[in-house]
């Protein structure tokens, strides 16, 4: 490091060093739960995971306002290199499965009604889903540790595939009519669901089967990274079965699926309507900010390790989170993920307002975006349209 470089390093501190603890909170939301129910004897606290991820954090989101704020490019490396940053994901597994463990006793004790366990259920699916995006920090990474890491966090959602699909489908195919998990122009959520989920599965086993197929090694084998990942989650819904006995396995189902719409939902609004162009040899043009959207709301990034800077990490899939980077030209969100997953799950709304953003960010050329059907949109449409 030259002289220069080692006195911005000196100099420099994260501001948001510490702050990035607070993404622990989300895994400890059904002990929260059951705190506040015991302090408060309000039953309906048993929800308190959605009423945290969709009510209070927007909330925050809007009173802290965004942050753009990048890390100088000279202490990028010393940022990366730093252990603690890392711990900070690692520590996320140990408490989502201690929650999930404390749940299932929860639905075990006979203690909560069928509105009071469904709620828990809901909560613990926020857990679940939030996991998905741990996993995915850590399933970009190099060390094996971490990418064993990543696995096991994707077991309790039962959605173990996604770690083969996602590195080895979806950044290859992003923001092209051929990637299962980038949301078309007109595309409400509700059809986009059942396509992304069918299609990452499908995506997914058929990436694993070729490379075991160049490798010389048989499909149904220990080697397949996706029959492996399934495994992980019979043995740890079979081992809470045992533990607490077969009624939390409609709890443990629940969660999951919720946990799974979690993911599919973001997964919706980060490419929405974006699309890479195609060059003169006819293969796509290389992933740049430009086609994902960006979101730079302050509680959701340290909560979410600043999977909303989704531009500059599909531009730079291997990078920390703590380096990730904004990006003036990069189209934005109107609001955190937070907000606009709700906005998502209302179609009508979606399209009121992201289909002008949609339309602004191509100069009104739709022909430019991904369009749900084969002929361009209209701008006057886009504009007008609320329908599904």
């Amino acid at each position: 490091m030259t002289r220069t470089g080692q006195q911005a390093v000196e100099r420099w501190r994260d501001p948001k060093r510490y702050l990035w603890l607070l993404a622990l909170a989300v895994p400890t939301l059904p002990f929260q739960a059951g705190g506040l129910v015991a302090l408060t004897g309000v039953d309906a606290l048993w929800w308190w995971g959605p009423l945290f991820a969709f009510v209070l954090l927007p909330l925050l989101d809007h009173v802290t306002g965004r942050d753009k704020a990048n890390p100088p490019e000279a202490v990028m490396k010393h940022l990366e290199a730093d252990r603690y940053y890392r711990w900070c994901t690692y520590l996320y597994l140990p408490l989502q499965f201690g929650a999930l463990v404390w749940a299932c006793d929860q639905w075990n004790s006979g203690g909560l009604s069928v509105a009071e366990s469904l709620g828990l259920a809901a909560t613990t699916g926020v857990v679940a889903g939030v996991a998905i995006n741990t996993a995915h920090e850590l399933g970009h990474k190099r060390e094996q540790l971490e990418r064993r890491l990543s696995r096991m966090a994707l077991a309790q959602s039962g959605y173990g595939h996604f770690y083969v699909e996602h590195n080895h489908g979806h950044h290859v195919r992003v923001a092209t009519p051929e990637d299962p998990a980038s949301s078309r122009m007109g595309e409400c959520f509700w059809r986009f669901l059942p396509r992304t989920v069918a299609g990452s599965l499908r995506s997914a086993w058929h990436l694993e089967s070729r490379r075991l197929e160049r490798r010389g090694r048989r499909t149904y084998s220990r080697h397949n990274d996706v029959l492996t990942a399934w495994s992980l989650t019979v043995m740890l819904f079979a081992f809470l079965c045992w533990g607490f006995g077969p009624a939390v396995l409609p709890y443990l189902l629940l969660q999951a699926v919720l946990g799974i719409c979690l993911l599919e939902t973001v997964n919706y609004l980060e490419h929405y309507g974006l699309l890479r162009q195609r060059r003169p040899d006819g293969r796509y043009e290389r992933v740049a900010p430009r086609h994902s959207w960006n979101s730079n709301n302050t509680v959701s990034n340290l909560l979410l390790f600043q999977l909303q800077r989704h531009s500059d990490h599909h531009a730079n899939p291997l990078r920390r989170y703590q380096t990730l980077r904004h990006f003036d030209d990069a189209p934005q969100l109107p609001s955190g993920y937070a907000t606009m997953i709700v906005v998502a799950w209302i179609p009508p709304l979606w399209r009121r307002i992201m289909d002008p953003r949609l339309a602004t960010h191509y100069a009104g050329d739709l022909s430019l975006a991904n369009v749900r059907s084969a002929s361009p949109t209209r701008v006057g449409h886009a504009r007008g349209s609320t329908g599904a």
